[in-house]
């Protein structure tokens, strides 16, 4: 990336060669003879909810959205303030984007279906505010998306959004840190990228580009207040993380929401993983919009998504709301796993 820096109107300093997220994508677009643009025009309005959603994040306290809304979602949990609002964001802009047929959100109960006549040929099934239990304490929290696209003459309803993970044309997410990041993938080979929102100007620069899991971490991510819930493999295995036996121990890091976890993981390498426990024997993590995103991304940036028995893309979700148990990360950290939970299950 250049370092050539200019001084704008406002006497901000900002690099004219730098890469926007719009044009990044106009350029991609370009690439593919017979594309429409709709993919773009999708990405671009699910920027512009990001970028509201941010706004929203950064205003919490001042504008009184911290807090509950009063009610639960359809997973039964309590709603927050920010996520009533960042669901509206994320559904009025894909709506208004003319670019989706269908759409899954973790805050509704079914799909949503759109007119036909303002609708477009794109699935995208999304978590509006991922980590909203971190909200009030002002730890990170962020969006997570994937997108599908629906054949043609293909019916319009629930089913529809009943697809394997490979099947995806895109995925990302936001995360809503020390600054706000755009993390996003088209697939095919063509890489992970991450986007800065740079707030002087309002745009999502490239800062990050095919990024790349190291092949090995130092690092897991686990909650393990629920250490008396796990099967024996997941014991085993953070057992042998910690244990100085099988060389420098790895160090701990969680902080309970996924994009902050996986980005890190992303960054650093190691492995992240929410288990199937004595509670939870189908895993916690929703498939459509959480785990499949995430897997989507670990995968074309070099490493590995797994349930411990299948790759989490290879999952064909039995209703919009299915969840599975995840471990993803580096490919050698992720593969150890797997031989463990093999192991257990040969037992």
């Amino acid at each position: 990336m250049s370092t050539r820096l200019t001084v704008n109107a406002e006497g901000a300093l900002f690099d004219p060669q730098t890469t926007t997220m719009t044009s990044f994508l106009l350029k991609e677009q370009k690439k593919h003879r017979h594309a429409t643009g709709e993919l773009t025009q999708l990405l671009t309005s699910i920027q512009t909810a990001v970028k509201a959603i941010s706004t929203a994040v950064r205003k919490a306290g001042i504008t009184h959205l911290y807090g509950m809304a009063g009610t639960e979602n359809v997973q039964g949990e309590a709603v927050k303030k920010l996520d009533v609002l960042s669901n509206e964001l994320c559904i009025n802009l894909i709506k208004s984007s003319f670019t989706a047929c269908l759409l899954v959100s973790e805050e509704n109960e079914e799909v949503i279906i759109i007119p036909e006549h303002t609708s477009g040929k794109y699935i995208v099934c999304f978590d509006p505010l991922d980590g909203s239990s971190n909200i009030d304490c002002l730890a990170s929290i962020g969006t997570i998306f994937g997108i599908w696209k629906k054949e043609d003459q293909c019916q319009v309803d629930s089913n529809l959004a009943l697809k394997k993970g490979r099947e995806m044309v895109c995925a990302g997410y936001a995360l809503y840190g020390s600054a706000t990041v755009m993390v996003l993938s088209l697939g095919q080979g063509s890489g992970v990228h991450t986007f800065t929102l740079d707030p002087e100007i309002g745009e999502f620069l490239l800062t990050d580009a095919h990024m790349k899991i190291p092949e090995k971490g130092n690092i897991y991510s686990i909650n393990e207040g629920y250490t008396y819930l796990w099967d024996p493999a997941v014991t085993e295995y953070i057992a042998k993380k910690k244990d100085p036996k099988f060389g420098k121990p790895y160090g701990a890091r969680y902080v309970g929401s996924m994009v902050a976890d996986v980005h890190r993981t992303l960054k650093y390498g190691g492995i992240f993983l929410y288990p199937a426990t004595k509670q939870s024997p189908r895993g916690k993590l929703r498939v459509l919009y959480e785990c499949f995103p995430m897997a989507f991304i670990m995968e074309e940036a070099g490493g590995m998504a797994t349930t411990g028995h299948m790759p989490v893309l290879d999952i064909i979700p039995a209703n919009i709301h299915d969840r599975s148990p995840i471990a993803l990360g580096s490919r050698k950290d992720v593969e150890e796993f797997v031989e463990i939970v093999q192991k257990h299950k040969q037992c």
